[in-house]
């Protein structure tokens, strides 16, 4: 038996507030000009947010206004909005644009997939997944619950890494500290009833604010982030992650688009080959269409690429492929890019 933990970040959260408010302005931009280019950076603490990064495009958006209805809708207050924000360098856009086509940066992206869920993905994971939904629902029906918070499970693994049971699940939740004893049995049976859904008995032992109090939060309490979660966006530990961020970013970025297409290829192999889990790594050069490697791991060992992969990979293919100029990426950065 083994002891491995994975953790959620709850949307309130403010680096995925930052998360968020990148990806919204990333959406408007796509509704009205499918060629934006966009790579937009937020950074958020005490009262004012800083919006920066570079935006070409013929779309016609409002910034500020963008900003405020995401944080509204997390439940924050209104914060001062600085935006600062220039186009995209030429020498960049030269090497992606649609007569080249080619990646928009270096880089290497992963993706994974295994058999222990029906969404291919590890089981801790998406009871974490789950249960960060669900907590930001209920604060909607409960005043005394705030939306900053983040969860971890500690769980037990078998020899196969399976999860079989959880030892510690640990909660820590903002809340207005008035109703501490009726909100903490709120969580608690949130993520039993979770844990109930994917047959997982309950833990040895919850951790609910185990510093005692969780009243100061937010922006207030901590500063946020554009792309400080990344682990948490792709794979909670359970497999690499390439080191670049997904929000803010049009998909001719191949953070963005290469991980998700890896993450098709991993639950492809899973299913083609029968494998209990698949991890997948492309490489790729800025300006130059097709991957400079594809390597894929599994539970069975390497397996070769087909060679028609390269060319589906390809960042305009990606993108026809996943129709990922039609994605609305906000709610992916809200609770996570990878859900099924």
């Amino acid at each position: 038996m083994k002891l491995f933990s994975n953790e959620i970040v709850f949307r309130g959260h403010p680096d995925k507030v930052c998360d968020q408010v990148s990806d919204a302005i990333l959406d408007a931009c796509l509704e009205q000009d499918k060629h934006s280019r966009c790579g937009v950076e937020v950074m958020g603490g005490k009262s004012a947010l800083y919006i920066t990064g570079e935006i070409t495009t013929n779309a016609k958006i409002d910034i500020e206004h963008i900003a405020k209805r995401v944080l509204k809708d997390v439940g924050y207050p209104e914060m001062k909005i600085l935006v600062d924000v220039g186009r995209q360098s030429y020498d960049i856009a030269m090497g992606t644009n649609d007569v080249i086509g080619g990646a928009g940066d270096n880089g290497m992206m992963f993706g994974y997939a295994c058999n222990e869920t029906l969404q291919r993905l590890p089981k801790a994971m998406v009871i974490l997944q789950d249960f960060s939904k669900s907590y930001d629902s209920s604060r909607f029906l409960h005043s005394a619950l705030r939306s900053d918070g983040k969860a971890q499970i500690t769980g037990i693994y078998d020899d196969n890494f399976k999860l079989v049971g959880i030892d510690t699940f640990t909660i820590c939740y903002q809340n207005t500290e008035n109703k501490r004893e009726e909100t903490d049995g709120l969580v608690k049976n949130l993520a039993l009833s979770i844990l109930e859904k994917y047959n997982i008995a309950p833990p040895r032992r919850f951790l609910i604010n185990p510093t005692g109090r969780f009243e100061i939060g937010g922006f207030v309490g901590d500063a946020g982030l554009t792309g400080r979660k990344i682990v948490v966006d792709s794979y909670h530990g359970f497999a690499p992650v390439g080191g670049g961020a997904f929000s803010g970013k049009d998909p001719t970025k191949v953070d963005r688009s290469g991980a998700y297409k890896a993450r098709e290829i991993a639950k492809m192999m899973v299913s083609l080959y029968d494998l209990q889990w698949c991890q997948v790594q492309l490489s790729y050069s800025i300006g130059i269409k097709r991957p400079m490697a594809i390597y894929i791991d599994s539970d069975v060992g390497q397996i070769e690429p087909l060679e028609y992969l390269y060319d589906e990979c390809i960042p305009a293919n990606i993108i026809k492929d996943l129709n990922l100029l039609d994605v609305k990426y906000e709610p992916l950065a809200a609770f996570g890019h990878f859900t099924c």
